[in-house]
């Protein structure tokens, strides 16, 4: 032992640093500062627990300087998106990321809405918990996919739980629960298998018991909608009915030869299978290995997530998610390290339970015209025994609650008005 060391270990140990503290000592420089910049979550406990986001402020320098510092690939070969995200399109949403966001913006959206963590089946969830100041109102789970996270349903939360400020009735009030899912956000990180749909959907009838609800009702679209379609198929207590805007209806059930519409929703499908869906065979098979890049690099993760949200939006119908909006989506995953926990999601369940599900329980379907695929009403009619809502919209895209927040609320208004 030479003499520096020798005395620095007489000075740790005079501080009252055991070896903890001595390890935390030791580590190198980037080690301390990664650990500094970290959201240590509390331990959950099956209390029901506030939750409030506080947001170090070393997390936001260390992410202004990987903005800062970002080393870019050459521009793409191609004048579209078929590429991946265009080099001109990321630097931008990068330099706004850097010096025009707020970054508090998202700590302040979700502190003022009331957020909790309880701990069910060995872990922590967080969720979103809004009761309506109508006695009467039905309550309401909804189930965010991938990329989206509970940010998706900030800007419905007014109109579903207040109606009457928001056009609507006194009957048209929900009480909502927004969960975020195993291994997203707030969440505790799955560190075992088996965390997939049919896990997750009979964790949230507990949730819903655990918060007093013996009734009520659920939606969701993405992963969402594959989550809730098991509380479906499980008839998990106290469901009664159940709303998509992405039904899982593939593999299709077709029934002899297709017939016209159904080849050309046939052909959709097929074009997302070969052109649109690597994202998820590699989340499917390698969720780890991609993990060490949307972990190191901001950039990586937005640029992972934006391509969805831009090209899975609805170009045509304004009003789409703003950057703001995007950057909030983007941040939450930033700050909570979950690029490799939500993508193990896919490996879980894409291949498995993500899948066409023959359903017993009242189903409602709300089509948005730029989804992925046109799913058909002559599909859910074979798939679900009791299909009694099947609407196709005007305007919007894969992130239905994100971007046409009023379209969505109305849909929900009337495919559980008879739940009442």
């Amino acid at each position: 032992m030479t003499e520096e060391t020798s005395r620095r270990g007489v000075l740790l140990a005079a501080a009252g640093l055991g070896a903890v503290g001595l390890g935390t000592a030791l580590a190198t420089p980037g080690e301390a500062a990664a650990k500094g910049a970290e959201i240590t979550l509390p331990p959950a406990s099956e209390a029901v627990e506030k939750f409030r986001l506080a947001i170090p402020a070393a997390a936001l320098v260390d992410l202004r300087a990987r903005l800062d510092a970002a080393r870019w690939p050459e521009k793409e070969t191609v004048d579209d998106w078929s590429e991946g995200v265009p080099l001109a399109k990321m630097k931008a949403l990068a330099a706004y990321w850097l010096s025009g966001y707020d970054m508090r913006r998202l700590e302040r959206r979700l502190n003022a809405v009331p957020q909790y963590r309880t701990r069910i089946d060995g872990l922590g969830i967080h969720f979103l918990h809004v009761r309506s100041k109508h006695p009467n109102a039905l309550p309401l789970i909804l189930t965010h996919g991938w990329p989206g996270s509970v940010i998706e349903f900030l800007n419905v939360a007014g109109p579903l739980t207040d109606p009457t400020a928001h056009g609507g009735k006194v009957e048209d009030a929900f009480h909502i629960v927004v969960p975020s899912l195993p291994g997203f956000g707030f969440s505790d990180k799955p560190a075992e298998r088996g965390w997939g749909l049919p896990r997750i959907a009979r964790v949230w009838a507990v949730l819903m018991k655990r918060l007093g609800y013996t009734s009520y009702v659920a939606q969701g679209g993405d992963w969402g909608a594959g989550v809730t379609t098991w509380m479906a198929k499980q008839h998990v207590e106290g469901l009664k009915a159940v709303h998509m805007n992405l039904p899982i209806l593939f593999p299709p059930p077709i029934e002899g030869e297709p017939s016209a519409e159904e080849k050309v929703a046939l052909a959709k499908l097929v074009a997302y299978g070969d052109n649109g869906s690597a994202y998820a065979r590699v989340q499917g098979t390698r969720p780890q290995t991609l993990g060490y890049s949307l972990s190191d690099s901001p950039v990586g993760q937005a640029a992972w997530i934006y391509e969805k949200l831009d090209q899975w939006s609805d170009p045509n119908d304004a009003p789409a998610p703003s950057r703001d909006e995007m950057l909030d989506n983007i941040m939450l995953y930033w700050l909570s390290n979950t690029g490799a926990s939500s993508a193990r999601l896919y490996f879980e369940s894409f291949a498995t339970d993500f899948s066409t599900q023959k359903l017993d329980m009242p189903v409602a379907v709300s089509v948005f015209p730029a989804e992925l695929y046109r799913p058909l009403k002559v599909w859910g009619e074979r798939t679900y025994s009791k299909l009694y809502y099947w609407n196709e919209v005007a305007k919007g895209g894969h992130f239905a609650a994100f971007e046409q927040p009023e379209v969505f609320v109305a849909e929900l208004r009337k495919s559980f008005a008879q739940f009442r």
